[in-house]
C-alpha cells in the first residue's frame, strides 16, 4: 500500500525544516514581502501536483510535485551579497535530499522510492537589492 501523500509531505517538510539557518520555515506560502527581515532565511513547501505513470501488472507509480521558495535579505548588511547566505542553503537542501546510507535514493526514511531536486532551481540573488528569492523543484517518486 502506498504511504498516504500527507505523510509524504509532512516527512519531506520535516528533513527540510531541520535544516540549520532557517529563521522560518512553513508549509503556507508567504510573499517575501510579508517575511520581515527578522523571519529570514525562510523556508516554504508548496505542493504543486502529480502524476502517474502507467505500469504493466502493477499499480501505478505515482510521482508528487514540490515547489520550495527559499527567501533571504541582507537588510542588516547591505555590503553582503544575498547569494552569500543563499548558497550554503541551497547546499543543505541538496545534502539533505542526498541518498540515505548505502542507497543510491533518499526514501525519506523508507516511505518512497525516491526524492530529488528535479530541474533547474529559479533564483534572483537580489543584486539591484538586499532580498534574494530561489525556488527549488522537488519531485517524489511513490512506487
Amino acid at each position: 500500500m502506498n504511504p498516504a501523500r500527507e505523510t509524504i509531505q509532512a516527512a519531506l517538510f520535516q528533513r527540510l525544516a531541520a535544516i540549520p539557518g532557517f529563521a522560518t520555515s512553513s508549509r503556507r506560502l508567504k510573499h517575501w514581502t510579508d517575511v520581515a527581515p527578522a523571519e529570514q532565511p525562510a523556508l516554504f513547501q508548496v505542493q504543486k501536483g502529480e502524476s502517474r505513470t502507467a505500469r504493466t501488472g502493477q499499480p501505478p507509480a505515482r510521482r508528487l510535485s514540490v515547489e520550495l521558495f527559499i527567501y533571504v535579505t541582507t537588510s542588516a548588511d547591505p555590503a553582503a551579497a544575498p547569494a552569500q547566505i543563499m548558497n550554503p542553503l541551497l547546499d543543505a537542501i541538496e545534502a539533505a535530499l542526498a541518498p540515505d546510507p548505502g542507497r543510491l535514493t533518499q526514501s525519506l526514511g523508507g516511505l518512497v522510492e525516491h526524492a530529488w531536486i528535479a530541474g533547474r532551481i529559479v533564483s534572483d540573488e537580489g543584486l539591484l537589492g538586499d532580498q534574494a528569492v530561489a525556488i527549488v523543484p522537488i519531485e517524489i517518486l511513490i512506487p
